[in-house]
């Protein structure tokens, strides 16, 4: 089966419980489609070639497991998932030989669930960034278009997904870093709310604001990604011990009859590339079509989120990076001969410069006379932000609007940091109030002739309604062939 590579998640997991294809068809299918791909794409850091061989053949060898609902599926973990025995970098040089002795939650339960790791996907350093292009060993390119980025941060996880390498990937999302490169690739992708997947493992940039989700080639395939991986972990903190939902059950709806879709203006005008609008807007009105009402409403504190967001973020990566001194685990400048030379030196070979760059802001609004000035006033806002969002779901069920302003950018497009930070505008307020958010993919830019993706944001702990509305879209759309590579 030489086209196995374009099937869905869903799709290849009956074909292996059934016994159509064996475990070490498809893994291997899927290793040489990395080794086709990859010299274009380069979307992993980590090929595991030989252990998920392996483990393939012991698989087969032991038959089906009907309890297992990932049972023999190829996926792709971003590399900052722990890993135990797996080289896990951050996309960095000060962790370039740091090999982990444990699984991550998120990981171990996927594990158990019977998927079958192939590789460590590239991303932003330390997931600061919104088009891989800040990570310390390559720039990954979109499937789409070589020359165009992938998006952001968890970049490399939306390319292998788009080019076939696998059939799933994991991303993490801190302001937009799982929804932009699924619009940018034209897969879906989901941040849950906050909580409901636990961050053990997860190499934290933002600690208040990451989370891990799934990244996808179909809805049905991120509600099983999904369904595997919630649940209360008594190992984080902020894992929320709350019922999980049968998220398949929801599924294959006839219409969108009842539905209230939200539109804030502030996500549909100024700044937005037309191309981008229509492409969202037609799927709006096939929304509407099924039933669905739109009704306006308002997010008038968007204008302040991304100030709002990059204070909060860089004071919490100032503080989870200091970890990385040269002392415990990571790069060590051994000529040094002072401690804080050692320090300093090993810090500065190892972080980038935007990872420098979003250091220093953060231990600046952190500082002495300046926390009140910044960091408490950042803190304020984002509870208004969250009460926006609350009174806005007081009128609709789900809020609709663009991932991006625009479609994927040429490499180098956005070399103002700036700029760059500005991608980020309707993706972070999901993260600073703890909201879940998906990517659908809606179409081809007329222009760019590149994927587009739809943004749904929903009430806390809403992914089942959301994923189910999402599904009925999705079966209403042309679906988007695979890029040719």
């Amino acid at each position: 089966m030489s086209e196995l590579h374009t099937k869905t998640l869903s799709e290849i997991a009956a074909l292996l419980q059934s016994g159509d294809v064996k475990v070490v068809e498809v893994v291997k299918h899927c290793l040489d489609r990395i080794e086709a791909t990859e010299p274009q794409v380069r979307a992993l850091i980590t090929v595991m070639g030989q252990e998920a061989m392996k483990q393939a053949e012991a698989m087969d060898a032991a038959g089906p497991d009907p309890s297992k609902p990932l049972w023999g599926v190829p996926m792709v973990l971003k590399d900052l998932l722990t890993t135990k025995g797996v080289k896990t970098t951050c996309g960095s040089k000060i962790l370039e030989n740091f090999v982990p002795f444990y699984d991550a939650t998120a990981v171990a339960r996927l594990k158990e669930a019977g998927a079958v790791f192939v590789g460590k996907a590239n991303m932003d350093e330390f997931a600061m960034g919104s088009s891989t292009e800040n990570s310390a060993f390559f720039m990954t390119a979109n499937p789409w278009d070589v020359e165009r980025v992938p998006g952001g941060s968890s970049g490399g996880s939306g390319a292998t997904v788009a080019a076939g390498q696998c059939f799933g990937a994991l991303g993490t999302d801190t302001g937009g870093s799982i929804r932009t490169p699924s619009s940018f690739c034209g897969i879906v992708g989901l941040k849950p709310t906050y909580g409901r997947i636990s961050r053990f493992g997860l190499i934290a940039y933002g600690s208040s604001l990451d989370q891990i989700g799934p990244m996808t080639r179909s809805v049905e395939d991120a509600a099983r990604l999904l369904q595997v991986m919630a649940g209360h972990d008594p190992k984080d903190s902020t894992s929320v011990d709350v019922e999980v939902p049968d998220y398949l059950a929801g599924l294959g709806r006839e219409d969108l009859k009842g539905v209230k879709i939200g539109l804030p203006e502030e996500y549909w005008g100024e700044g937005l590339d037309e191309e981008v609008k229509e492409a969202c807007a037609g799927a709006v009105a096939e929304m509407q079509k099924l039933g669905a009402e739109a009704v306006p409403v308002k997010l008038s504190l968007t204008e302040y989120a991304i100030a709002t967001y990059y204070i909060i973020a860089m004071a919490e990566a100032s503080s989870n990076l200091s970890r990385f001194d040269g002392v415990r685990f990571g790069h060590r400048n051994k000529k040094a001969e002072e401690l804080i030379d050692m320090y300093t030196a090993s810090r500065t070979e190892g972080f980038g410069d935007e990872v420098q760059r979003r250091i220093i802001m953060g231990t600046y609004v952190l500082s002495s006379g300046y926390y009140d000035a910044y960091y408490n006033k950042a803190a304020k806002v984002r509870r208004l932000l969250r009460q926006d969002f609350d009174k806005a779901f007081g009128q609709c069920d789900f809020i609709a609007g663009p991932v991006c302003p625009t479609t994927a950018f040429i490499k180098g497009d956005k070399a103002d940091p700036l700029q760059m930070y500005l991608m980020d505008i309707f993706t972070i307020s999901a993260n600073l109030a703890g909201i879940p958010a998906m990517s659908l993919p809606v179409g081809l830019g007329k222009d760019s002739v590149m994927p587009v993706g739809l943004q749904l944001m929903g009430p806390a702990f809403s992914e089942a309604d959301m994923l189910s509305v999402a599904e009925r879209l999705e079966r209403a759309l042309p679906p988007l062939s695979m890029p040719e590579l």
